[in-house]
C-alpha cells in the first residue's frame, strides 16, 4: 500500500520542529509520524526528516515504554522566570514607604498589623514610585511583610459630633513635628471591646 505524503508546507514545518528538537525528542517523534502512517511511513519519515532506521526504531521502542520519572518534569526545578520580589530588591523598600502612613496593628500583639489601603490604592502608589505591579503582586508583599486582612464592622458613623477630625488633624500635626526632629513615634487606639 502506498502511502500520500504531506503537503510541501506540512512537510516544511515539520523538519523545522524535527530539527528544534532534542535528539532523544526528535527519535520519538519520528517513532509517532511513523506509526501514524502505518505501512511505508518508517521509509518516508526517514527520508522526509533524515534520520536513519536504528534511530528509528529506537524511537519506537521508546514510545512503546512509560516516560522514566525523572524525565517527566521539562524543566528543571527552580527553572523559569523568576518573581519580581525576587529580582527587584528596590520593591521592598517602596512597599514599606507606601504603608509607613497606613499601618495599624494589635496592641496586644505586635506582630498583627493590617493596613487601610485597598489592593489596588497600594499598586497605584508603588507605580507612583516607579514599580508597576499588580495586585497579585501586592498581595504577596502584603504576605510577605506579615499584613493581614481586616475586617471593618462598622458599617455606619455614630451620631455626628462637631469638631470630630480635630483630634486626628492634631494627632497627624504631631506624628509629623515628632518625625521631623527624630522622635519615635507610636500611636494607640486604647478602646477594647470586652
Amino acid at each position: 500500500m502506498k502511502i500520500t505524503p504531506y503537503s510541501p508546507d506540512i512537510e516544511k514545518a515539520m523538519r523545522n520542529f524535527y530539527h528544534s528538537l532534542s535528539e532523544k525528542d526528535r527519535r520519538r517523534y519520528a517513532a509517532v509520524e511513523a506509526q501514524k502512517l502505518g505501512h511505508g511511513g518508517k521509509l518516508y519519515i526517514r527520508k522526509l526528516l533524515g534520520c536513519n532506521a536504528r534511530t528509528l526504531n529506537r524511537g519506537m521502542n521508546e514510545i512503546g515504554q512509560p516516560i522514566p520519572e525523572n524525565e517527566q518534569r521539562i524543566r528543571s526545578k527552580g527553572g523559569g522566570r523568576k518573581s519580581i520580589l525576587a529580582t527587584v530588591p528596590e520593591l521592598d523598600s517602596a512597599f514599606q514607604r507606601v504603608l509607613a502612613e497606613h499601618t495599624a496593628g494589635s496592641p496586644e500583639n505586635e506582630a498583627v498589623k493590617w493596613t487601610n489601603l485597598k489592593r489596588k490604592d497600594i499598586a497605584a502608589h508603588l507605580e507612583e514610585e516607579g514599580f508597576k505591579v499588580s495586585v497579585t503582586i501586592v498581595d504577596q508583599l502584603l504576605e510577605k511583610h506579615n499584613y493581614r486582612r481586616r475586617q471593618a464592622f462598622k458599617t455606619k458613623a455614630g451620631k455626628d459630633v462637631e469638631h470630630r477630625d480635630e483630634q486626628f488633624h492634631n494627632i497627624a500635626k504631631l506624628k509629623q513635628e515628632y518625625h521631623e526632629e527624630g522622635n519615635p513615634v507610636m500611636s494607640m487606639d486604647v478602646k477594647k471591646k470586652n
